[in-house]
């Protein structure tokens, strides 16, 4: 089979190598199209193709026009350009599996060129497009009708499949493949002699840092418990997407400047990898989360979690993490304390939460069940189209 894996901004390059060397493994033809490398990205394709398709212009702005308003709107009038006008080519095999959708009404013009000549198929990582952080309302609007536009729609986990047939979605257009653990390269010595383990018990908070995943709630509950007396690190990694400095000034301006450990920026997988072997505590205090691709990249690094209960977090074995309410700064305080002051009770928690990766689904099944669904859309197409498979293809 002929698969074009389509994610135009690679939101999820880890997770997309690994369904798409999964898939290729099986014998299929398959090309993982998003847009111009850079330096953080960590991916090397193995048994499948990467083209470099969307985003071409904006990549080349970007280090002039930065990630700011300016360079969004570049990159915006790029993609919109490239879905009009491109050469669809590479992206009408047997198969388009679109993973995200960065700019809906972008999305509908690129989808509408496609649908009479391949399946289309999505997975929906997150139910509420950008958590719900697109203030201005562009780049998510129309998407849930695009949703219909596909001949099935995957999901991650039984949250993310209520919400869409409470959006009005048939059963049987939604596939579950469940999300496999993810590995990221390892660390190198320098960045290992950069990211040293501290002599105290260290909280880390990790990836891209945006209004949803709550670190507002994490640093008032840090400041709560080191006025208490509890001596601990916090340490942050990963690039702001929000405004952080009032955080990092509370810290500060409370005296305990020596007990933040930060790196901020794009940080490539072998830096991550470096935070993750230095941490003793990892916490995940999001408001909403359906899917968390940080949180399954984590589970093998044997430190201890601590989660709200939002989305899948909410479905975990109670020993695999320690939960608390999602938004309740007090409650996560409680919760971080328990494992701060009982070194013991970390290490059971980590080792519960590195055997729980251990089990989940691999990605030689994830790869199975995506192909089956595969199956369903290309008999789909076919239904709405009146063409055979080979026919699109040709």
């Amino acid at each position: 089979m002929k698969i074009s894996m389509i994610d135009p901004s690679l939101f999820t390059p880890r997770y997309d190598d690994g369904l798409c060397e999964a898939l290729a493994a099986r014998g299929n033809d398959v090309t993982l199209i998003g847009r111009p490398m850079r330096e953080t990205d960590a991916i090397v394709p193995k048994r499948y193709r990467y083209e470099p398709r969307f985003f071409r212009i904006g990549e080349r702005l970007r280090p002039v026009l930065g990630d700011g308003r300016v360079g969004q709107i570049a990159k915006a009038a790029d993609y919109a350009l490239d879905a009009r006008l491109g050469r669809l080519g590479s992206l009408a095999g047997d198969v388009a599996h679109f993973q995200w959708l960065p700019l809906a009404m972008v999305d509908k013009i690129l989808l509408d060129r496609l649908a009479g000549r391949t399946a289309l198929v999505h997975t929906v990582h997150n139910a509420r497009p950008f958590h719900g952080e697109d203030r201005s309302g562009v780049q998510g609007r129309g998407y849930e009708a695009l949703l219909r536009q596909f001949d099935l729609l995957i999901v991650h986990g039984e949250q993310t499949r209520e919400t869409l047939l409470k959006q009005g979605i048939d059963p049987a257009d939604i596939a579950l493949v469940p999300h496999p653990p993810m590995t990221l390269r390892e660390a190198t010595a320098e960045d290992l002699a950069a990211v040293p383990r501290g002599t105290v018990p260290r909280i880390l908070f990790f990836g891209t840092i945006r209004p949803y995943k709550g670190l507002d709630l994490l640093v008032q509950a840090c400041l709560d418990l080191w006025r208490d007396g509890l001596v601990f690190e916090l340490a942050i990694a990963g690039k702001p997407f929000m405004p952080v400095e009032a955080f990092l000034q509370a810290i500060h301006g409370g005296g305990f400047s020596e007990r933040l450990v930060t790196d901020l920026g794009f940080l490539t997988e072998h830096r991550l990898d470096a935070h993750l072997r230095a941490a003793d505590i990892l916490a995940f205090p999001y408001r909403e989360i359906d899917s968390s691709g940080a949180f399954l990249s984590a589970l093998r690094y044997g430190a201890a979690m601590v989660t709200s209960d939002a989305g899948m977090f909410g479905d975990l074995p109670d020993a695999v993490a320690t939960r608390f309410p999602a938004g309740n700064a007090p409650a996560l305080a409680v919760a971080l304390r328990q494992l701060i002051v009982d070194a013991r009770r970390r290490q059971e928690a980590g080792e519960a939460a590195r055997a729980h990766g251990q089990v989940m689904t691999g990605w030689d099944v994830a790869a199975a069940q995506t192909q089956e669904a595969y199956q369903i859309a290309r008999e789909r197409f076919a239904a709405r189209t009146g063409r055979s498979t080979a026919e699109s293809a040709a």
